[in-house]
């Protein structure tokens, strides 16, 4: 793991967020992680879904709607935004070390539902354990 001022032993944000990330994402179904702009993102059957930001400890995530994303950036302001580069899309930028667990997996699983192929897409989870993980 990449340690953050080149050999401390402290821990950056963005090798936390790609480590809670990694736990998460990898073992899904057809998931690979490869740069994307030069940071770390993961692909579903080829199809970005994440990625990191340049920014420490910042995860783009893919969302359905507009709509969906602005129930976020309203919801938890201090946990997720956008920047102009995303405006007109409908993905929303995440502070990782914000997020519980259990709401990152449920963020990392529907952007990977999202952009799945319908062979590997999942019916709409009752529960947690019906998700891709």
């Amino acid at each position: 793991m990449r340690r953050a001022g080149g050999g401390s032993d402290e821990v950056s944000a963005t090798d936390v967020a790609l480590d809670r990330i990694r736990a998460v994402a990898l073992p899904w179904p057809e998931v690979t992680e490869k740069p994307c702009y030069g940071m770390p993102a993961f692909y579903v059957a080829g199809k970005i879904f994440a990625r990191l930001h340049e920014s420490p400890g910042v995860v783009v995530l893919w969302l359905g709607s507009q709509e969906e994303r602005q129930v976020l950036l309203d919801s938890e302001p201090e946990a997720f935004f956008i920047t102009e580069h995303y405006r007109r899309s409908s993905s929303v930028l995440a502070r990782v070390r914000l997020l519980p667990d259990d709401e990152l997996r449920e963020l990392l699983t529907d952007a990977w539902m999202l952009r799945a192929p319908k062979r590997l897409a999942l019916p709409e989870p009752s529960d947690s354990s019906d998700r891709p993980g």
